[in-house]
């Protein structure tokens, strides 16, 4: 065996210190592709970055925006992006991310996510079948029921398209700290795919009820409301980044606040949304590099409270 010189040394004890910080379930991919977790009920790897499209992508039929929202999300894949979150409730969002998907060069192979928002089986199975037909796809890849509305109803329209092949996985969502009950009580008794859920730095709650309940039944999550709607950034304006955040490889607040939440073993995939280039770059250098150990995530959470 050949003896290794001392910068292989160096380099293979760094790595593996690397290897180790990663939770359990991430996987590491080659070039430029982010880290992946799998979903638990199919062993199918997804990106930790996602993108969410609430409030960003109702842009009707805005020709600047749109051309915009094009960049944001050549971006986005360039970046090794593909879970994409959408929902009948968000305006134009799923229209505009159609019409988008189909202009973009090049092959993408996106995760589409979306939802179903309405009272009813027939009116839920019209909505879901206008989604379909806008953001111009056969199968979708998740579909959720929203903030559970009319759960019963529609989870067995789910359960029988699941089976049909027209979607891939089921899910159910709720967010702002909503329904916490509720859905645990459906996870438990139903057991969808996914759950999608508000988790952030600055809202800790799904640690308590949600998270372990996924990782005991094996349930994939979406986190949506990464930065609760900016707030936490209004937290540490003209706040300087603390020295450890080299440590995790981070150069921003929106990068800390990020890998804070996919640094959580039982994260499938976070959902930032926006509709600006550079935050999306930002966003997406998450989910590259070294993730915080439990010990630096003490840290972090200590740090944001005395802010």
């Amino acid at each position: 065996m050949p003896k290794l010189s001392r910068r292989e040394l160096i380099k293979g004890i760094c790595a593996t210190a690397t290897l180790l910080s990663l939770p359990p379930g991430t996987v590491f991919a080659a070039g430029r592709e982010q880290l992946q977790r799998r979903i638990p009920s199919s062993g199918e790897e997804l990106p930790v970055m996602g993108m969410g499209t609430w409030q960003t992508f109702d842009v009707g039929n805005d020709t600047d925006m749109r051309r915009q929202l094009q960049e944001v999300l050549q971006a986005f894949f360039d970046n090794g992006g593909k879970v994409i979150d959408s929902s009948p409730m968000y305006g134009s969002s799923e229209q505009v991310v159609g019409d988008l998907l189909r202009r973009l060069p090049g092959a993408h192979h996106p995760f589409i996510a979306t939802k179903v928002w309405i009272y009813g089986r027939k009116a839920g199975i019209q909505q879901m079948q206008a989604s379909m037909e806008k953001l111009g796809v056969k199968v979708v890849d998740l579909m959720q029921i929203h903030n559970l509305r009319d759960w019963k109803t529609h989870l067995e329209t789910l359960r029988n398209w699941k089976d049909k092949g027209r979607i891939r996985y089921i899910g159910m969502t709720t967010s702002h700290g909503r329904d916490h009950k509720e859905l645990v009580d459906i996870m438990r008794n139903k057991k969808p795919d996914f759950v999608q859920f508000s988790y952030s730095l600055g809202n800790r709650e799904a640690e308590r009820d949600i998270f372990p309940v996924a990782a005991d039944l094996g349930i994939a999550t979406l986190i949506n409301r990464p930065f609760e709607g900016g707030t936490l950034f209004n937290r540490i304006r003209n706040t300087p980044l603390p020295g450890w955040a080299a440590d995790i490889a981070c150069d921003s607040w929106a990068q800390i606040f990020l890998k804070y939440i996919i640094s959580h073993p039982n994260v499938t995939s976070v959902i930032p949304a926006t509709s600006r280039v550079d935050h999306m770059r930002d966003n997406m250098a998450a989910g590259f590099g070294r993730l915080p150990d439990q010990a630096m995530r003490k840290r972090m959470e200590r740090d944001f409270e005395k802010l």
